[in-house]
């Protein structure tokens, strides 16, 4: 495993633990076993390490367009859905201790939000993927053609975020992720069937 592998598996780590703004590069580096100079000798900056944790050490959705053009016509929506589901209540129940560390610090979120846009990233792009997804099932007939696919990607993205929020706020054995996925898919194309 190289140094920068090493220096995301440590980052994730410690972010995960202690949240974004209360750890600092030093602590990083030290918990990866390098000095902080080799941190920097692959990251420009603690905004940019932050996107290279989510982008590259979280279940993340840089698959999903792809997979999801695969899809189209085959299959069940109501699977093809969950799965998107699935991966949407991981990756925002695991990202929480990032996301919300990020978001009570302007500084970084504005320099986190500047790398986004200088990678070309963001979480509109798991919405305009499952938009696409949608849209390209309407035109198979097997979703109404006057259905609001941007709405309904927002409705299922949203309340698989709701779902790992809420899971953050209450105990494990409350908290059925599978479950959880495949209703909201199945209600979601229940109301888009033709």
């Amino acid at each position: 495993m190289g140094t920068r592998d090493v220096i995301l598996d440590a980052a994730a780590e410690v972010i995960g633990e202690q949240g974004l703004a209360n750890v600092t590069t030093r602590q990083i580096a030290r918990a990866a076993g390098f000095t902080e100079a080799t941190l920097y000798k692959h990251f420009a900056n603690k905004a940019d390490l932050l996107v290279a944790v989510m982008r590259e050490r979280s279940p993340g959705f840089g698959w999903l367009g792809e997979v999801l053009r695969d899809k189209v016509g085959t299959g069940d929506v109501v699977g093809n859905l969950t799965a998107v589901a699935e991966a949407a209540i991981t990756f925002y129940g695991g990202g929480f201790p990032m996301f919300a560390s990020m978001f009570a610090d302007p500084e970084t979120l504005t320099a986190h939000k500047e790398e986004l846009r200088r990678h070309g990233v963001g979480p509109h792009k798991v919405n305009e993927a499952v938009a696409a997804y949608l849209r390209a099932e309407q035109q198979q007939g097997r979703l109404r053609p006057e259905a609001d696919v941007q709405a309904a990607a927002g409705l299922l993205l949203g309340a698989c975020f709701q779902h790992a929020f809420l899971g953050h706020m209450s105990t494990p054995e409350h908290r059925d992720d599978d479950d959880a996925a495949a209703g909201f898919a199945r209600a979601l194309v229940e109301s888009l069937a033709p």
